[in-house]
């Protein structure tokens, strides 16, 4: 039996390097490792009474061998030495039934980071007792209920702590980690009135507890929107300006990241194929990534293969700066890497002047989304349709919510019609922005 004892960055290290001699001794030409260890605690509070409690453990290895060019990768959870010899062995006889990849290998030596590396501030363990969570839970459910008596009933309110740690480490000699906190708080409730249900949630998420958003400012949030669902209406198909809401325009940012990440271009299945220094954005969009955000969800000195990460501009006045690749991508576009393998740092979309109010004053007459569903984005043409619900605006004011419709347009005209975009931009994800106004797009309803 393995031991439930956490392991600490200095055994990581010692066991990531254990796993690269044992690759080397075994044959390998080259090798990188990755381990990791994390632990967390969700706590889930449903009417006032507990409804989960979930302890979690995890840890495992993963090791990629090249024997020339050829390449293997295998994996365990089991961190015993013996274990890893195994996982070793397995990855090697992979590698050696697979064929040459000319791209293949570790990221180029000079790319990577070099100690001492900053320390970003991403660690905040949250030492947070089932029962003080418990009681999160309650105030944040309280607080919605209080709200509005339509609200009847509760989907939950759950506190969530995790930590983790990590080694990655290769045969060129780099060696690194860090430990990382992520926190998070959401309540999610319904409301019901003559035409029926509605539900809405809100959250908050942080390295540190102590940036969360109070359980009460969670649970009020989160019993405004619900009640502001109700009794939602039908509209005719239109053609309108669209504002996505700020906790769905980073969907729109997204779509943009995987359009122009290694993956999609070298395998011609990107609707913004050989789009550096294009314009593919209003002149309005600035877009930053920036890996050094102290605290930052996707802040880090370095990316998944030891590369240093480097602030820079991806989209400059609407012109396309820059893609998102890893080595293997970057070779194959005869490329460098840009630090981004295993995805995007902190992608921060310049705000402008006008708050979510000032957007709809701008907008006057149109639609604002405040939920999308569906996965209705062909990457390889740029085609967008996808359900949604929100409110219909009228004289630059909410009038009603709106539900069951479709919007639809192509990517490639939605990001040169963006003609706003708000300063309410919320930190929760790897991706920044406030509410994105766009000129228009066509809706599908009754």
């Amino acid at each position: 039996m393995t031991s439930t004892t956490p392991v600490t960055s200095g055994s990581l290290a010692d066991l990531a390097q254990f796993s690269l001699d044992r690759a080397k001794a075994l044959g390998a030409t080259a090798a990188e490792v990755e381990i990791s260890t994390s632990l967390g605690q969700d706590v889930t509070v449903r009417l006032g009474e507990v409804e989960t409690i979930e302890h979690n453990r995890d840890k495992g290895l993963g090791i990629t061998v090249y024997i020339g060019q050829k390449r293997g990768n295998a994996s365990t959870t089991d961190l015993s030495r013996e274990a890893i010899e195994r996982t070793v062995k397995a990855a090697l006889a992979i590698a050696k039934y697979t064929a040459a990849d000319e791209f293949a290998g570790l990221a180029d030596v000079d790319r990577l980071a070099r100690p001492p590396f900053t320390d970003f501030g991403l660690y905040y363990p949250w030492k947070l007792p089932v029962e003080a969570a418990i009681e999160l839970g309650k105030r944040m459910e309280a607080a919605a209920f209080a709200v509005d008596k339509r609200i009847n009933n509760s989907e939950g309110a759950s506190v969530s702590t995790y930590e983790s740690d990590f080694i990655y480490a290769n045969s060129a000699g780099f060696i690194g980690g860090y430990p990382t906190t992520r926190h998070s708080a959401s309540c999610t409730m319904i409301a019901t009135s003559k035409q029926g249900m509605q539900r809405d949630y809100w959250y908050a998420m942080a390295r540190d507890q102590q940036n969360l958003e109070s359980a009460e400012a969670i649970g009020r949030r989160a019993g405004e929107r619900t009640v502001a669902r109700l009794d939602a209406k039908k509209i005719a198909s239109c053609e309108v300006p669209v504002l996505f809401e700020a906790t769905v325009a980073p969907g729109l940012i997204g779509s943009f990241v995987g359009a122009v990440s290694g993956s999609a271009l070298y395998r011609k299945a990107s609707f913004l194929q050989d789009s550096i220094g294009q314009t593919i954005f209003s002149p309005l969009v600035t877009m930053r990534e920036d890996p050094g955000i102290l605290g930052g969800l996707a802040s880090g000195p370095f990316d998944g293969e030891g590369v240093t990460t480097v602030a820079r501009d991806v989209v400059k006045d609407g012109v396309v700066q820059g893609y998102f690749l890893g080595s293997y991508s970057a070779r194959k576009l005869g490329m460098q890497s840009t630090g981004n393998a295993g995805g995007n740092h902190n992608l921060i979309v310049a705000p402008g002047e006008l708050d979510f109010a000032g957007l709809l004053k701008k907008m006057q007459r149109g639609l604002v989304v405040t939920e999308l569903m569906g996965q209705g984005v062909n990457n390889v043409t740029g085609d967008y349709s996808r359900g949604a619900a929100g409110f219909w605006v009228e004289g630059g004011e909410i009038a009603y919510p709106v539900e069951e419709i479709t919007i639809a347009g192509n990517m490639k005209q939605m990001f040169k019609d963006i003609i706003a975009v708000g300063n309410d931009e919320l930190a929760l994800g790897s991706k920044r922005v406030g509410s994105i106004l766009l000129e228009r797009m066509a809706i599908a309803g009754e």
